[in-house]
């Protein structure tokens, strides 16, 4: 199959509630694929059942043989009284296609392999945790909610690194957001999701779908635009300027 997951007609039902159902759909090799919807719309069910973490009621599941997945979590409790570097915390992952100061260095924290989780701000951890799931160079990189505690301008340089990763490695990208404007910007394919699949496709063609208007409203122009520099500065991971020579 040329597909590396081709998913049909699924639905699931928990304690007499139907958390999605009718939902079909493909990813394919090097697209950037990203579901969004409204809290409560089955996103997070969704993604499980994609990753084999969870069983549909009915529907089907096909996965490339061997599919390699590198899986970035929102968020990582980590227990504040266990001292954690971030080289332990890469190690423990049982995936090693690539060292690990080549991931970090990927991810653009090599500087950070040294020190303590526990200290990291919200844009370095996330970029520790994408780094940690580009260790078995995956063939699809999964992201929940990647740019969870990043402020606006570190959230601009951590979408433009995930596209420059797609082409890097060739892999898909298969994402759950809620930030509608980077989505728009940097998606191959939008879907839609309210426990049933209410539209998918180009983000353009999804952003004018009476559907998605419904849900979010009328876009505005300038949410279709791609975040770019023109200035004498840019900005770090956690937003920071940092003055350019030209």
């Amino acid at each position: 199959m040329n597909e590396l997951i081709q998913a049909s007609q699924l639905r699931v039902r928990r304690n007499n509630t139907t958390l999605i159902e009718n939902v079909s759909l493909t990813i394919m090799p090097g697209e950037i694929t990203t579901i969004i919807g409204p809290n409560g719309a089955g996103k997070t069910t969704l993604l499980d059942l994609l990753l084999g973490l969870a069983q549909a009621s009915s529907g089907s599941i096909r996965r490339k043989p061997n599919l390699k997945i590198g899986y970035m979590p929102q968020t990582m409790l980590l227990n504040n009284q266990l001292p954690l570097t971030v080289a332990r915390f890469m190690a423990m992952s049982p995936l090693a296609a690539m060292t690990i100061d080549e991931a970090l260095e990927k991810a653009e924290v090599g500087h950070l392999k040294n020190q303590s989780m526990h200290t990291l701000s919200g844009g370095e951890r996330q970029r520790v945790l994408l780094a940690r799931a580009l260790l078995g160079k995956p063939e699809l990189l999964v992201l929940d909610e990647p740019a969870q505690g990043v402020d606006i301008n570190g959230q601009s340089a951590l979408y433009q690194l995930i596209s420059q990763l797609r082409g890097e490695f060739g892999c898909a990208v298969l994402m759950v957001s809620h930030d509608l404007h980077w989505v728009m910007a940097t998606t191959d394919h939008v879907i839609c999701l309210n426990k049933h699949i209410c539209c998918h496709g180009h983000p353009e063609v999804v952003s004018n779908d009476p559907a998605y208007i419904a849900l979010f409203g009328q876009p505005l122009p300038e949410n279709l635009a791609i975040y770019t520099h023109d200035h004498d500065h840019e900005h770090t991971i956690d937003g920071k300027v940092v003055r350019c020579d030209h």
